[in-house]
């Protein structure tokens, strides 16, 4: 044809496809691209949560009760009493505390709500009795304790933790739910007074440490309910104040105050238990001494298996193993957030943010002192350090968290298509059960279909 090209055999060319770029390189093809890439998915898996408060909240009381066996030996031998004699009781706890992990974990979120003025009326009247002659004990110049007879004490301040969590929870998702919370007055009262009023009943007793983790759990729940800037602010600045002056009228605290960062014990041994911390954790080198070898806890370091645990921890088990109570707390912590931060109950979301505030704002001082980076304020490590007063309160808060974390709508879902073995149907063997996904099944549901309608 005139006008169309034609090739020397006169058949028209052969129209080529233009030439395709290269394909890029995928990004997983990258070793450290693929594991980031898979660390992601697994951290976006559905009961990743769930995973991580049930198996860190395990990890953390099971490396306890190793931690506080080896670190109380000594100091129970110097009191005449059997080696185990607090290992015993810490495990005692340990066994109600795993009964009041389950039921919190068992119970639903309307149980949880009912309980929330129970439990703040029963810290109240017992933070109360502390301060009756006859009933309150005081331990370490601190009136926060009730005797149960013989050896067992009680410390009510621990369970006001709990109450203002639940009841705080509580309190501000009714309010949320009538859009109360717009205005600060409503976000204020009576969230911040009673709050204040706990305050109040711990500090009567001289216990500083607790307020402070109390002061940090209210925080939080004004945080989360999206306190303005201003009355944030505001509330923080009377918190501050209030701190110091207390400070500032102790000369106990005050010489707590001035030993941050001591390596020296100061004139009077001042400073003696915040250096030891620090000689324990220098002495624990990358792996430790080796478990029940520490030094330190042959009457050098006070409060070895309580306040300074994590300081035998140090010197036992080395930096691997301080590294590895912090990555269980992180972990701990992470989870908790992820919790409070996908949940569409308010309540959920208000609870879950507190005990998170709570165990972690304790970890921090905790670990904080023994570092010296912090006063010491004489607070337990969560569930890892001897008390069993402090023991139970947090173990119940662990599993509400894991009761949140299951009924988050992925979660469920993920639980859901999980089927016992014992559920298979029969005759469905061979290349038969390869057919339908549902080869597997609940024997509830088994039972069901079998059922008539007018069968009981």
């Amino acid at each position: 044809m005139p006008g169309s090209p034609q090739s020397r055999t006169g058949r028209p060319p052969v129209q080529r496809a233009a030439k395709r770029p290269a394909a890029p390189v995928p990004p997983h093809d990258n070793p450290v691209l693929r594991l980031h890439h898979r660390l992601r998915r697994a951290w976006d898996r559905p009961l990743t949560a769930y995973y991580l408060i049930s198996g860190a909240g395990a990890l953390i009381t099971v490396l306890g009760l190793i931690m506080v066996y080896s670190a109380s030996q000594i100091t129970a031998l110097q009191l005449s009493l059997p080696g185990s004699y607090f290992f015993r009781k810490q495990f005692l706890a340990a066994l109600i505390g795993a009964g009041l992990l389950v039921a919190a974990m068992k119970m639903p979120v309307k149980l949880h709500r009912a309980l929330a003025y129970p439990i703040l009326a029963g810290a109240v009247c017992l933070m109360i009795l502390v301060q009756v002659p006859g009933i309150g004990v005081a331990v370490n110049g601190n009136q926060n304790w009730i005797a149960l007879g013989g050896s067992f004490q009680i410390q009510p301040s621990e369970f006001g933790k709990l109450a203002l969590v639940l009841w705080g929870a509580d309190l501000l998702a009714r309010k949320q739910d009538k859009k109360l919370l717009t205005q600060w007055k409503h976000m204020l009262v009576p969230l911040v007074p009673a709050a204040f009023m706990l305050l109040g009943l711990i500090m009567i007793g001289g216990d500083m440490g607790t307020a402070i983790i109390l002061t940090a759990i209210l925080f939080g729940l004004l945080w989360l309910a999206g306190a303005p800037t201003r009355l944030f602010a505001g509330v923080l600045s009377v918190a501050v104040l209030l701190g110091f002056i207390l400070i500032k009228t102790s000369p106990n605290r005050m010489a707590r105050l001035n030993c941050l960062g001591a390596t020296d014990p100061g004139p009077g041994d001042a400073c003696w238990q915040a250096v030891h911390g620090i000689y324990a954790l220098a002495s624990g080198g990358l792996f430790g001494s080796g478990l029940g070898a520490s030094v330190e806890k042959w009457g050098q370091l006070p409060e070895a298996h309580t306040d300074f645990i994590f300081a035998v921890t140090g010197e036992e088990l080395g930096l691997a193993g301080t590294l590895s109570v912090l990555a269980l707390f992180a972990a701990l912590g992470y989870a908790g957030i992820r919790v409070a931060g996908r949940t569409e109950d308010p309540f959920v979301r208000y609870a879950a943010g507190g005990v998170t505030t709570w165990i972690t704002a304790q970890a921090v001082i905790n670990i904080g002192a023994v570092l010296g980076l912090l006063p010491i304020a004489g607070v337990p490590l969560p569930l890892f350090s001897y008390g069993g007063s402090a023991l139970l309160p947090t173990m119940f808060a662990i599993g509400l968290l894991i009761a949140f974390a299951r009924d988050e709508p992925g979660a469920r879902a993920a639980l859901a298509l999980r089927q016992p073995r014992f559920g298979r149907k029969r005759g469905t063997r061979g290349p038969v059960a390869k057919r339908s996904p549902r080869s597997w099944n609940t024997m509830r549901r088994r039972a069901s279909k079998a059922r008539s309608s007018g069968e009981r």
